[in-house]
């Protein structure tokens, strides 16, 4: 026995006495056995009884909802709505700006910072306008390009509202109380209809920007408060990008802490692990979790994430410091960002949820690929999602809609949407492959891209990650994104030293990428094949500014590729 674990001693029999003291009151004055019930429960089914589906939300198993008030059918009866009920409360806010000054980094990056005040509201006001009908077109919204050039969407009023009924429903205690921090794009679609259920539930909106999110955010000034620690928002949506890196940032701020501090974040954190796989809490534990839950203005109740998968890592971690559920949503701009939304009593990683009530999921197979309705243990196949939700295709692109769209034989539009799933036994679907980021390796392997992206993004060395494979070859390379902090530390044990490009194009600094790339695949139990053999350390971060990802920070293969075209040749030894 070591002398840690000595020390540790009565810290452990003060944990073992208070779960042991409180469990029991706590226990039946929540309700967790409820909560646990619901986690369990089945929460769609097929409609015919046959594997692929449709499944349909067990919660309106019969017909799918259309509308979330009654007769409210278009955007603007929702807003009269909203006015006529919220009309005196406060709405939408943001910051001025005091004053900006330049703030010069370690790396030689001049970064402008900001001084913002309080923030200030406005308030909803009516005013008169042209009354559209359901099949009225309410706006084109284009698609992030993350797969090749934009498509512009084609969505009518009785879509939007088919596909925020069942957002909305999958949002307990959605009203008045809550605040709802916006800093997604609104040319998002999740962003958009999310801030229009706010409008119409009434709930406050204050306007922020990545950039200005939190206090450490690059353009808040030194002494100055970020968005989260002013408005202290209780609904927040986010990507999975920006929860890594809030992962990321505490993780690295834990390892600075001295040694008592650094094993009872460790010991607390570990022990709200155990009980929210168990389906409980930690109150005890929560109370060491206050400054890191303060980041995001100690108040969130709930987070969403949607645009790509998460990290079950990640997941954890939110659940863990930030005390509040995160619920995994999966939907497309050409569904109103509506298909599925994992419930809060869910407490279950790596899946996206049940459908919700305003659609309906089906599976088809997929045979190039390897999944079938047949497969064991549960049906798998390319997702197809149907519902009122549907929108009615793309601009100008006739060829697209016949290929991506159809209609039934009752009418229903569904849409396909290229993703592969797999339905569990309680209803709940997981998202296991996409058909575009499946690659075929020379030898007749075939390596997902996404796959292999989402499990090494946890290396600590690891900002972002675009693997890469060409069917001419037998290996996967990839470009990547690295830590600077961390990178920086390991080029000082190593006796590197220069600029951060320099750093990044040392050929011992890729060696040890590609070494702690090798111990987590394994660790991971990545397949050998689909572990990059060669990468490339790019020392400029991708942002939407440079173009090679979405606003939503969603890789653009096509524009990386050509950007690193080059390297490319190199890593596959044709220069």
């Amino acid at each position: 026995m070591d002398l840690s674990t000595i020390l540790l001693f009565p810290v452990h029999a003060v944990v073992w006495l208070y779960s042991l003291l409180s469990f029991l009151p706590w226990y039946f004055m929540t309700g967790v056995q409820k909560k646990k019930a619901l986690a369990k429960r089945v929460k769609s089914r097929s409609t015919t009884g046959q594997a692929e589906g449709p499944y349909r939300s067990v919660d309106r198993f019969d017909s799918l909802v259309t509308e979330d008030y009654a007769g409210k059918d278009t955007l603007d009866k929702l807003f009269d709505y909203a006015v006529e009920r919220f009309g005196k409360a406060d709405c939408l806010g943001t910051r001025e700006v005091l004053s900006k000054e330049n703030e010069t980094q370690p790396s030689g990056k001049v970064f402008k910072k900001v001084h913002p005040p309080l923030t200030y509201s406005v308030r909803l006001l009516s005013r008169p306008i042209v009354k559209p009908v359901p099949s009225d077109l309410a706006v084109i919204m284009y698609t992030s390009g993350s797969t090749g050039r934009p498509k512009g969407v084609m969505i009518i009023h009785s879509n939007l509202i088919g596909g925020m009924a069942g957002q909305c429903e999958r949002i307990p205690g959605l009203g008045p109380k809550d605040t709802y921090i916006a800093y997604l794009p609104l040319a998002h679609v999740l962003e958009m209809t999310a801030e229009i259920s706010c409008v119409t539930y009434g709930c406050r909106i204050g306007y922020s920007s990545p950039q200005t999110l939190s206090d450490q955010s690059t353009k808040i000034k030194k002494g100055s408060k970020g968005d989260c620690t002013m408005l202290k928002p209780s609904l927040m949506a986010s990507v999975p990008e920006i929860m890594d890196r809030i992962n990321k940032n505490v993780m690295s701020k834990v390892q600075e802490m001295n040694c008592v501090q650094r094993t009872l974040f460790k010991l607390a954190y570990d022990y709200k692990l155990e009980q929210i796989k168990k389906g409980y809490d930690a109150p005890l534990c929560n109370i060491l979790f206050k400054k890191v839950r303060a980041l995001l203005g100690g108040n969130v109740r709930m987070m969403l994430s949607g645009g790509a998968p998460l990290s079950p890592t990640t997941q954890r971690f939110m659940n863990i410091c930030f005390c509040c559920p995160v619920g995994q949503g999966y939907g497309l701009t050409e569904t109103c960002g509506a298909g599925t939304i994992t419930e809060v009593a869910d407490y279950s990683t790596g899946r996206v949820g049940a459908p919700l009530i305003c659609c309906e999921v089906k599976l088809k197979d997929w045979a190039e690929g390897g999944y079938t309705k047949h497969d064991k243990p549960h049906p798998r196949g390319e997702i197809l999602i149907g519902g009122p939700n549907v929108t009615m295709g793309y601009s100008r692109s006739e060829g697209c809609n016949n290929e991506d769209f159809f209609a039934d034989e009752n009418g229903q539009r569904w849409f396909c949407t290229g993703d592969i799933g797999e339905m569990h036994p309680d209803g709940c679907l997981q998202i296991v492959d996409r058909k575009k980021d499946l690659v075929k390796l020379q030898a007749g392997e075939y390596v997902s891209l996404g796959k292999v992206e989402s499990a090494l993004k946890n290396c600590s060395l690891i900002d972002n990650i675009c693997a890469y494979a060409n069917s001419d070859q037998n290996y996967v390379i990839s470009f990547i994104v690295p830590n600077q902090k961390n990178l920086t530390a390991l080029a000082n044990q190593k006796g590197i030293e220069g600029t951060w490009e320099e750093i990044c194009n040392h050929p011992v600094m890729e060696r040890e990428v590609l070494r702690e790339i090798k111990e987590v695949a394994t660790s991971i139990k990545l397949q050998r094949f689909e572990i990059p053999v060669m990468v490339h350390l790019s020392p400029e971060p991708w942002t939407p500014e440079t173009g090679l990802v979405t606003d939503a920070f969603k890789l653009k293969r096509k524009e990386l590729k050509n950007h690193y075209l080059n390297d490319i040749e190199r890593m596959y030894g044709h220069k």
